[in-house]
């Protein structure tokens, strides 16, 4: 971890990506003499809703992208963060206060699938190793009183130098694998009509950001669906000049015609014959797109 400090240099690396709904996520990196001090002063405080973490996700994230600056095969261990010191304003998004009463503590939910992401996406940008990968994990739920399914949805991944974005996988923190669309119709009341790549949906740039992913599920009978999702107002950004992925985006066709825009975080009720068409963010690019 010190030899790969030293190779970054020392210096500080900053890097400010903000939430759908305008909640600040912002570090800064010093590295001197082999260690580094992690801060995430100025970031927003305590969210209204469940995107907050704790610091134990904050860790995760961070130890991944530590992995990623070594960039060799070892084992995951507990000596990765002896140079490293990681400072989480009190009272954060990232370091909430539970001490409160249970039904006024902060929601983490979404701040284990979600925030998470943009963490990760938070520290790349600062320390330029990729552009921004999808940086959500489009996590899609249905069911009734009966039963209930959850998926993550794959969707592209940032380009960086030397290498383009990969086209519709899982990345970073997600990092799962989808049901198979026989099994998924098999168990329940829904029909995978379409599950594709999202054709230019990626960075445009010397190294293209890859592409998303379009999946179409038709409802077989009524149901809740609820999504879960970021990077739906601004794309995945870009390095080097590179230009920005697509944002996401997904709807609801409904059997008579309608179509029902929803949101980032959303949830309505389908009917047999209504359709959820899902639209992944694709990932930024990295350098200026040649002439």
């Amino acid at each position: 971890m010190r030899r790969a400090l030293l190779r970054l240099g020392d210096g500080v690396y900053e890097a400010r990506e903000t939430l759908d709904d305008g909640a600040v996520l912002q570090v800064q990196v010093r590295v001197e003499g082999g260690r580094a001090t992690v801060d995430w002063t100025g970031t927003g405080g305590i969210h209204p809703g469940n995107l907050n973490a704790t610091p134990a996700i904050v860790r995760s994230a961070l130890l991944y992208v530590l992995r990623l600056l070594v960039d060799e095969d070892f084992p995951l261990n507990e000596g990765m963060m002896e140079p490293i010191e990681l400072h989480l304003p009190p009272g954060s998004l990232l370091n909430p206060d539970f001490t409160q009463p249970t039904h006024l503590a902060p929601a983490v939910v979404g701040g284990n699938v979600e925030t998470s992401q943009r963490l990760v996406s938070t520290l790349l940008k600062a320390l330029a190793l990729c552009a921004g990968s999808q940086g959500t994990m489009n996590n899609v739920l249905f069911g009734n009183d009966r039963f209930g399914y959850y998926e993550t949805v794959c969707g592209g991944t940032g380009a960086g130098l030397g290498f383009a974005g990969a086209d519709a996988v899982h990345s970073h923190m997600t990092n799962t694998r989808i049901t198979d669309p026989e099994i998924v119709e098999y168990r329940y009341p829904v029909r995978v009509e379409r599950f594709a790549i999202r054709r230019g949906s990626g960075g445009c740039g010397h190294w293209r950001g890859g592409d998303g992913a379009v999946r179409e599920l038709v409802f077989l009978q009524e149901m809740d669906l609820s999504i879960l999702s970021q990077n739906r107002r601004v794309g995945p950004y870009g390095l080097a000049g590179g230009g920005r992925g697509q944002v996401g985006r997904h709807w609801v066709e409904r059997a008579s015609g309608e179509r029902v825009e929803l949101a980032a975080i959303d949830g309505c009720r389908v009917y047999a014959g209504d359709r959820l068409v899902l639209e992944t963010p694709g990932g930024g690019a990295y350098g200026k797109e040649e002439d």
